[in-house]
């Protein structure tokens, strides 16, 4: 099985910040990937139990990995792209291309 996770993603003066629900994932188990335009996310979920020989009587706990893919535009700077991932939330940081960032202009006396 295979989940798509809920994303949250908030922008910023200097970037695109993306915060995905990873619920059970460890850090070792993320892909982010970037080509071509294309943001991929994948997680692989371990799973929480070895109980083999065990006679399960309720189980609701859904166990799968987890994808997600997003076109990002030219606007984000793919070389300085950073993730971090910590209590089942990943957070990916793109950082916007110097060339769109707003800039204060500094006006002098004449």
């Amino acid at each position: 099985v295979t989940y798509r996770p809920n994303v949250d993603i908030v922008e910023r003066e200097g970037e695109l910040t993306l915060y995905a629900d990873l619920t059970g994932v460890c850090p070792e188990d993320v892909d982010v990937q970037f080509e071509r335009g294309v943001l991929r996310l994948r997680a692989r979920v371990r799973s929480r139990w070895n109980l083999e020989g065990a006679d399960w009587r309720h189980q609701e706990y859904g166990a799968g990995d987890f994808e997600r893919t997003f076109t990002v535009g030219e606007q984000i700077d793919a070389q300085a792209i950073s993730a971090e991932c910590a209590d089942g939330v990943l957070t990916l940081h793109l950082p916007k291309a110097a060339a769109v960032r707003s800039r204060q202009i500094p006006v002098q006396a004449g």
